[in-house]
């Protein structure tokens, strides 16, 4: 069974997410509404996955990015960002901040299934 963390500040985008990929088999979801809660359930659970918001009012996306990937532990694990920032700046930002994938909004059920699935094969880390 694999576990994604779904981080968003929208309770409609994150259960969006959830529907989207609820089709892929061996798959159980834990939501954040926030950057600090998803910190504090990474302390507390296993995930094979984040799909992580960068717009947040606490601790935005950037900083959990950065937070997890300077931490031994949780480096290798895979985060797609989801976000509303589709340029390509952005998405440069984001990938060489560590992010495994990238995904504008708003986006095709088809796309973030193709992405986390990709993601899940892959295993762990970043992308390069």
């Amino acid at each position: 069974m694999s576990s994604i963390l779904v981080v968003d500040d929208s309770k409609v985008m994150r259960d969006m997410v959830v529907a989207c990929l609820r089709g892929i088999p061996g798959v159980e979801f834990a939501h954040a509404s926030s950057g600090l809660e998803a910190i504090e359930r990474l302390s507390l659970a296993k995930f094979e996955l984040m799909v992580l918001d960068l717009n947040m009012p606490d601790i935005g996306g950037l900083e959990v990015l950065e937070f997890v990937r300077g931490q031994d532990l949780l480096s290798k694990l895979p985060i797609l960002v989801v976000t509303t920032r589709g340029d390509e700046a952005s998405r440069a930002h984001v990938l060489a901040a560590g992010a495994s994938g990238f995904l504008a909004k708003p986006f095709t059920p088809d796309a973030i299934i193709a992405e986390v699935e990709a993601l899940l094969l892959r295993g762990t880390g970043p992308a390069s």
